[in-house]
């Protein structure tokens, strides 16, 4: 039996209401109703160590209806009807509405069309349909208790040289905050989650409390609500958890889950920058049965950055949101945190299933993401003991990209193996020979149309930014049809191009 799009409203109603604001904590209840009349609720918590609202305040009030709304986003294909009950104004129900409709596509195109081992048949037999819209509920807008509140947009005035990393233990956040500490004024912000992707963070969360005073550690237990929503989702297993695989069953907007809780210090502390760690690769497009996509990545890809960016300005916030790490590879990220920065680089924890020995956390060496990041570490002569690899775990991720291969673009695995056949590293066989192929762009500044543009970046950054990049890269290429052709880093290549969203 073939499934349509409108099969999968397995339940009537989700309502996100009864906002609840302290100066320290902000909650709402996300209240689910059956088609049987049955009920469940859950509560969504952020909390900071700082004071950051004012339960008076209506630009507090705001703010915290927006940040309480977005897991919701990843449920408009699965219920009837859902609401919003906050204070809310029209940008934000423009930005809503339409991320909604876009996670509702992204989830269909890399969760319901693809081979999903969370998805129980007959869900997983669903037929594609080209559809003009792909979110199934209703969504409403309601505020039945700040009825009596307004707020203004004035246009308030941000630091340009202030700068908010959205923070984790992995080696873009690790990177962005070495290079930035040394052209503005960092604000690291971790996202303690309620679950086990905390322990990724937990190394270089210890480490930046030691170094950084700006240093920030709000917590959200978003990653609860997100595994009691799968449990009412008739479709999926009910031993998800004991799946182990590299994707969530049935969620992709997450990032701004979390960037959203960054906000509240953004905007307290007059922070007029947002810092991503996406590099070249997290910008893509794609098609499936003709719909088109953006691989499941669109929240790490420029085009959520430029989103962002545009809703900031149209709350009157002075905020740009960017990464500086698009014209790098996955490689060029690893070797310059590896060269410029290895006291940071040690704190590494890049890993799917990380665990605690001792008082730190350690990486699992046996998942595809550790597979790589030894791979790349060996492959720059660098040890992946130092972020917590075993001997035993490095021989055994060598062998095992002996026989499997990594997530990553064509062109950097190819690189990759390549580097790592030259160097002896792992077995030259069918599999290794097939994939390796040198490509020089790798280890260059790359610069094209689409994921990689002068125009992403902000005028002032740019400078010092690629003047220290170019210390570690061996040169600068750019996109011409299917060719890549040096380029001269000078003032006015970095210069003529306007930032798209000053």
């Amino acid at each position: 039996m073939k499934l349509a799009l409108d099969s999968f409203i397995v339940l009537k109603r989700l309502s996100v209401k009864n906002i609840h604001i302290e100066p320290k904590r902000v909650k709402a209840e996300y209240c689910i109703e059956h088609f049987s009349g049955q009920t469940a609720s859950y509560e969504l918590v952020y909390s900071y160590d700082t004071a950051y609202f004012n339960r008076k305040n209506a630009e507090d009030i705001n703010l915290a209806s927006m940040m309480l709304a977005q897991v919701a986003l990843n449920y408009g294909l699965f219920f009837e009807t859902v609401e919003l009950d906050g204070l809310f104004d029209k940008a934000d129900r423009i930005f809503l509405s339409s991320m909604m409709e876009n996670t509702s596509r992204e989830i269909v195109t890399n969760k319901l069309l693809i081979k999903n081992e969370f998805i129980k048949p007959p869900y997983n037999a669903f037929t594609p349909e080209k559809k003009a819209n792909y979110t199934n509920a209703a969504l409403i807008f309601s505020n039945t208790k700040f009825a009596g509140l307004t707020f203004d947009r004035p246009q308030e005035k941000t630091d340009p040289g202030k700068y908010a990393i959205l923070s984790s233990g992995g080696k873009d956040s690790l990177l962005t905050y070495g290079i930035v500490n040394e052209i503005g004024e960092t604000y690291p912000v971790f996202i303690n989650e309620a679950g086990r992707h905390w322990f990724t963070a937990v190394n270089a969360y210890k480490h930046f409390k030691e170094i950084e005073p700006n240093t920030e550690k709000p917590w959200c237990n978003s990653d609860r609500v997100f595994n009691w929503m799968l449990k009412q989702l008739p479709f999926v297993r009910e031993d998800y958890a004991g799946i182990r695989a590299d994707i969530y069953p049935v969620r992709l907007w997450t990032v701004a889950v979390f960037l959203f809780g960054v906000l509240p210090v953004v905007r307290k502390k007059g922070i007029g920058n947002v810092l991503v760690g996406n590099e070249y690769d997290t910008t893509l497009k794609g098609e499936t049965a003709g719909i088109p996509h953006y691989n499941g990545l669109y929240d790490q890809s420029k085009y959520f950055d430029n989103a962002l960016t545009r809703y900031y300005r149209s709350k009157g916030w002075q905020i740009n949101q960017f990464s500086i790490l698009r014209s790098l590879s996955e490689l060029l990220i690893m070797k310059i945190l590896t060269k410029r920065y290895p006291d940071l680089q040690q704190h590494q924890v890049s890993c799917h299933a990380a665990h605690k020995d001792g008082e730190r956390m350690f990486p699992c060496g046996k998942c595809e993401k550790c597979r790589r990041i030894i791979g790349m570490l060996r492959a720059l002569d660098e040890d992946p003991c130092r972020c917590g690899y075993t001997r035993e775990q490095i021989a055994g991720g060598l062998t095992a990209l002996g026989r499997q291969s990594v997530k990553q673009i064509g062109s950097d695995a190819s690189h990759l193996y390549h580097l790592l056949l030259s160097k002896n590293l792992i077995e030259k066989n069918d599999h290794t020979k097939r994939l390796a192929k040198q490509h020089d762009e790798i280890t260059k500044l790359r610069f094209d149309t689409e994921r990689s543009t002068l125009s992403d970046l902000p005028v002032n950054i740019r400078k010092p930014l690629f003047d220290l990049f170019c210390q570690y890269a061996d040169g600068a290429v750019q996109r011409k049809g299917h060719h890549w052709i040096d380029v001269e880093l000078d003032d006015t290549f970095l210069t003529t191009t306007p930032y798209k969203n000053g």
